[in-house]
């Protein structure tokens, strides 16, 4: 009886630690809605496939020809596919919830209601525009929809809805405005044509350059809350660790994920938040937050067993075929070909490139409730 009352002892300790370890784990509890206090009334998002809720799908000729057009994108939530570069829900629209907004209309849907924002992103966009990359031997493989082009249709808009210049100073006072994730593509295209890491390090000040323009360019038009996020940590993600897949042992970190690439997304991240830090100084009433895309998913991607995702599989791909990560350049998601699991929630990678909505979910809780509130609820 001792020894039976001692092994349950035991056993309670480690359920209690365990719970205990969950609840650390875990973001603070909430309503969902911890942007509400911020009180802002529309948000605008400039970006990628990151954050791409139906724009690039309306381009004509390819974006209706890509697999984001067709399931099996958006089948989780939404039930077809919208354009979003996932099962279903991105970050953007988990921050539009929280912020007590509907998710946002993409520019190019005509028929879309505005009132409360404006989704430009594109998926595959850059943050340099395509006849500059162009002529670094670094073609766009997707859209010519760079930054610079959404800032202009962005300009356009606002152009349409103000009468006067103080009416869109007064309106974007309570306007959330998101400039990025954007500049990765820069850097996927030129990585995956076999430029080496210092050739694509030297882009990194005119890719900062073009992101800090942007914010500025928002400013000017009365922005006053501004998101500039960073980068992933993209030698951890399927499609890295299938085209640079080594035997050489030091090339991994502890987690298996490639140093060399997740030190380049620290380099540009570092760079992007001392740009953030100097371009403050000349805009002290307005807030320009750092996004931490790349802790976010760190904190995600080392705590994923807690959270119910399946710990064998978070480097694999959930849409996908072949290879030890499920994943093959040659036959993506919604290929002829490829497979779905049955349980994307329990995967972090969707299509090895971008997330499923589960991991965004959580990503964007980490965010919103540890992190944007403080940073951009005006007093």
């Amino acid at each position: 009886m001792a020894t039976n009352h001692h092994v349950s002892s035991r056993v309670l300790v480690t359920l209690a630690a365990c719970f205990c370890l969950l609840l650390l784990l875990q973001p603070l509890p909430s309503n969902a809605h911890t942007l509400i206090t911020c009180n802002f009334d529309q948000i605008y998002q400039l970006g990628d496939s990151i954050s791409d809720t139906g724009n690039l799908i309306r381009e004509q000729p390819i974006g209706a020809a890509t697999a984001f057009a067709s399931f099996p994108y958006g089948e989780t939530f939404f039930k077809n596919a919208t354009g979003r570069c996932s099962n279903g829900r991105l970050m953007i629209d988990f921050i539009a919830n929280s912020a007590g907004l509907p998710f946002l209309n993409p520019y190019k849907n005509g028929a879309g209601d505005f009132t409360h924002g404006v989704n430009y992103a594109v998926a595959g966009s850059t943050a340099l525009p395509t006849e500059v990359l162009a002529q670094k031997g670094i073609p766009s493989m997707v859209t010519s929809s760079s930054l610079n082009v959404q800032l202009d249709w962005m300009s356009t808009y606002f152009n349409s809805i103000c009468h006067t210049e103080r009416d869109c100073l007064e309106m974007l006072q309570k306007s959330l405005f998101m400039v990025g994730e954007i500049g990765g593509n820069d850097y996927n295209y030129a990585l995956l044509l076999r430029k080496s890491i210092d050739e694509v390090k030297s882009m990194v000040p005119e890719v900062v350059g073009a992101i800090m323009d942007a914010v500025k360019q928002v400013i000017g038009y009365g922005a006053v809350r501004v998101v500039v996020p960073g980068n992933f940590p993209i030698g951890c993600l399927p499609i890295y660790l299938t085209a640079f897949q080594t035997n050489n042992s030091n090339a991994y970190d502890e987690q298996h994920c490639l140093k060399d690439l997740n030190s380049f997304s620290k380099y540009h991240n570092d760079q992007l938040q001392q740009a953030i830090q100097e371009l403050q100084k000349g805009y002290p009433n307005v807030v320009i937050a750092y996004g931490d895309y790349y802790q976010a998913f760190q904190w995600l991607f080392q705590n994923a067993q807690y959270l119910g995702f399946d710990g064998a599989s978070t480097q694999k791909a959930c849409c996908g075929t072949g290879g030890d990560y499920n994943f093959n350049l040659d036959k993506m998601c919604g290929a002829p070909g490829t497979s779905v699991c049955q349980n994307p929630s329990e995967f972090l990678s969707w299509d090895g490139i971008h997330l499923t909505e589960e991991a965004y979910k959580w990503m964007a809780r980490w965010l919103v409730e540890d992190i944007l509130p403080s940073l951009l609820c005006l007093n």
